[in-house]
């Protein structure tokens, strides 16, 4: 078998032609929605893990707010029921009445 020597117009100077293609694959918009996704699995996922943790045994208080949290990186409704949770749990372990008007708005 005889090699034939690479001529130095078909040498690309830089990136090769498959990294170009993936970086056009891979704009800022898709990199977004992929990242959202795998943000609202994840955090779906731990979320109902810590909800089925409620009726079997385990640490059904921290999970389910792991999981408001990872759901809180990207979501407006999740940081606000994060935010709902750390106030039932301060007042809870401070000894405070859990219903207090700022509770109470839906």
């Amino acid at each position: 078998m005889r090699m034939r020597p690479r001529s130095q117009s078909r040498q690309s100077i830089g990136f090769p032609s498959w990294t170009k293609r993936l970086v056009s694959v891979w704009n800022l918009e898709n990199i977004k929605v992929v990242k959202r996704v795998i943000v609202s699995v994840v955090g779906a996922t731990v979320l109902l893990i810590g909800v089925a943790l409620l009726i079997f045994p385990g640490p059904a208080f921290i999970v389910i707010p792991v999981g408001l949290a990872i759901l809180a990186s990207e979501y407006a409704w999740a940081r606000r029921w994060l935010g709902k949770v750390g106030r039932m749990a301060s007042n809870v372990v401070s000894g405070r009445d859990r219903t207090t008007p700022e509770d109470s708005a839906v």
